[in-house]
């Protein structure tokens, strides 16, 4: 991997020698923004030698204004004429070249109508996009924008607004207060496997709690681990994590576990969200299991959100699209499923009956 170029690199020289010139010299007069966003291992930046077999190589997405887009085949008849086979030894796919709209390439890939990729999200949006989808959209790199839009776009989708941050984190607590007293209880019942298995589960939530601290989205499962290596909090919490993940016996793992629960708890009272919480873990009723209390730190999270109908919907505690599923088909029903007439995807309609089940 020494010798690996990273794709953003190739990418923006591709742009720089190849398609700003060409469009300078064939359409000169018009406005574009041109950027690597979306799928690819090198938008998020963890591209190596191996990405180079499939979907890797020199690549531009380009955004017109929706004034211009009778144009759009112009552009690509621009880019198109007498393109390169290689750049800087690189097979180049130019009929791979997209040539859209912020709105609808935006819209496409969060499952909403595109005036919301221009005047912003609703709440209950932001509840069906996955991190993924919203780390892939705003990492990457913009080239160029002379229209605006795709900068206005991304700083929109920059991180999650209060309260839906709020609720988030909430629901992850939850997860690990629903739980955390369940790998000791299997690992009693001398059932390591189930143990290890609840234990991995756990672990997950700590992860996803973490990235949601340090207002980062989280990757999906190839990449989880390596972006979390590059948390702030990181270095403190890895060594806690691998041994609750390599323990042989239930009981190193749970002290593990146990450490790594006071370590968050800790990262949790320093966002000062809240009043501060106990962080030193405790024993689940009468029994002599470890565990930090989960839902104590999801009710204080829930008490500070504003929002009267997403506080309500708090009750259910099930979070977000992270939370509900880690299904890759199910997580991209919002890419696969055309929306409703009013610009709605299939889970945002989920929440939308759930509202109106608790009347809000």
């Amino acid at each position: 991997m020494n010798d690996h170029i990273p794709g953003i690199q190739v990418s923006r020289a591709f742009h720089d020698n190849y398609i700003a010139p060409r469009l300078a010299s064939c359409m000169p007069a018009l406005p574009y923004a041109s950027a690597l966003v979306g799928p690819g291992s090198e938008v998020l930046g963890f591209d190596t030698s191996m990405s180079r077999d499939h979907d890797w190589g020199p690549r531009v997405l380009i955004f017109i204004r929706e004034s211009d887009v009778l144009q759009q085949e112009k552009v690509l008849a621009a880019l198109h004429k007498d393109a390169p086979a290689a750049f800087h030894g690189f097979p180049v796919h130019i009929e791979q070249t997209v040539v859209t709209t912020v709105p609808a390439y935006y819209s496409g890939r969060l499952g909403v109508c595109p005036s919301k990729v221009l005047e912003g999200l609703e709440l209950l949006d932001w509840l069906t996009i996955p991190s993924q989808t919203l780390a892939e959209l705003t990492g990457g790199a913009v080239f160029r924008d002379d229209i605006g839009e795709l900068t206005a776009a991304r700083g929109r989708l920059g991180y999650y607004p209060q309260d839906v941050w709020l609720f988030l984190m909430a629901s992850v607590w939850n997860r690990i207060g629903q739980e955390e007293h369940l790998m000791p209880r299997a690992g009693f019942m001398e059932d390591e496997l189930g143990a290890a298995l609840i234990a991995s589960r756990l672990l997950t939530d700590v992860m996803s709690l973490c990235f949601l601290i340090e207002r980062r989205y989280a990757p999906y499962p190839k990449w989880f681990g390596t972006a979390f290596r590059q948390l702030a909090c990181a270095s403190e919490l890895m060594p806690q994590l691998l041994a609750a993940q390599q323990a042989a016996a239930w009981r190193e793992r749970e002290q593990a576990l146990a450490a790594a629960y006071r370590l968050v708890a800790r990262l949790h009272n320093g966002l000062q969200l809240t009043e501060p919480l106990e962080v030193e873990p405790r024993l689940f009723f009468d029994r002599p299991f470890t565990v930090i209390g989960g839902g104590r730190f999801a009710e204080a999270l829930i008490s500070r959100i504003g929002e009267p109908a997403l506080r309500k919907l708090s009750d259910f505690r099930f979070g977000g699209m992270d939370q509900i599923s880690d299904n890759t088909d199910f997580r991209l029903l919002h890419q696969r499923f055309p929306r409703t007439p009013e610009g709605k995807s299939p889970l945002r309609v989920f929440f939308d009956h759930l509202m109106q089940g608790i009347g809000c």
